[in-house]
Parts: C-alpha cells; structure tokens; sequence
C-alpha cells in the first residue's frame, strides 16, 4: 500500500494545518487507508477550499490561499507543473489539488458530514466508504475520466458497493 505517499500527505497536511487549512485526502491513497486494500495509487489527490464552480474559474483563482499553498509546496521541494490541474512533482510523486466545496454538487457528499481524523497532530479528512462509492459512481460517468483510467474507477465502485452492503 501506499505509506510512503500517506506519510508525505501527513507532511503537507501538517504545513497545510499551520495555515489553518484541513485538508481533505482523496484518490487511492485515500482509499487505501479506509479499505485496507491496495489500490496502486500513483499520486496523491488533496482537496482544500476553493471556488464550488470548479472549471469555471481561472486556475490561479480557482482554489483558496493558492499563493501560501504554492509557497509550502516550493518549500518541500516541489514544484509546479500544471496550473490547470494544481499540479505539482517532486522526484517520482505527483501531488495534485481539488476543490473540496465541489464535492456536494458532484457527489451529492455533504461538507458537514466529512469525517475528521488526527494523526498525532495532523487534522485532515477522509471520505468514509459510502462517501468513496458516490465519488467514484460520479467519476465513472466522466467520459476522460474513464478513458485516463482504463475503467479502475469501476472495480473500485464494485469493492466498495460490496463493503457498503456488508457493513
């Protein structure tokens, strides 16, 4: 499983929670940590707070405190390589941020209802696995979505609607 890249999002959160940002961990290293399972993550996805209308608002805008996030980033060493997509690199790790305020329109998952988690002094969310299911059943319908990734979205949504039913 992806420990490593878990450990280096527990680093960026801790700099993230100094300027008083909790940080939401997505994508399959996120899912890993809640089904226990290896999902081969390839990069780390942290939603922050931004503008709910995503896309539609120019990148450099689009997500709040962007100029404190890059200045952390640069200082750990990493830098940007995709405005668009709020992408930065550092050696082999990709580390991309969302906008948390989307998820409610996108996947019908409600900010309040967010799980917060501590780990030693680190606050961060993490989606439960029903919150995971509607992420992934809503990006399973995004047509570039799924051709970037060869459908894993869809053994994913098969996993975790088998977890949903037996919990």
């Amino acid at each position: 499983m992806g420990t490593d890249k878990f450990n280096e999002f527990i680093e960026i959160a801790k700099k993230l929670n100094d300027i008083e940002i909790i940080p939401l961990l997505m994508g399959s290293v996120g899912l890993e940590i809640v089904t226990g399972k290896s999902w081969d993550a390839q990069d780390l996805d942290i939603h922050v707070h931004g503008d709910k209308r995503g896309w539609e608002v120019p990148p450099e805008l689009s997500i709040f405190n962007w100029d404190k996030i890059m200045n952390i980033m640069n200082s750990m060493g990493y830098t940007l390589i995709d405005l668009h997509e709020h992408e930065f690199s550092k050696e082999s790790l990709s580390v991309e941020f969302g906008i948390i305020d989307t998820l409610p329109d996108f996947a019908g998952v409600p900010l309040e209802e967010l799980e917060l988690h501590i780990k030693g002094e680190v606050k961060y969310y993490l989606l439960n696995p029903k919150q995971y299911l509607s992420v992934y059943e809503s990006s399973s319908k995004d047509s570039y979505r799924s051709d970037k990734n060869n459908n894993k979205d869809n053994k994913k949504v098969e996993f975790l609607k088998k977890m949903v039913e037996d919990d």
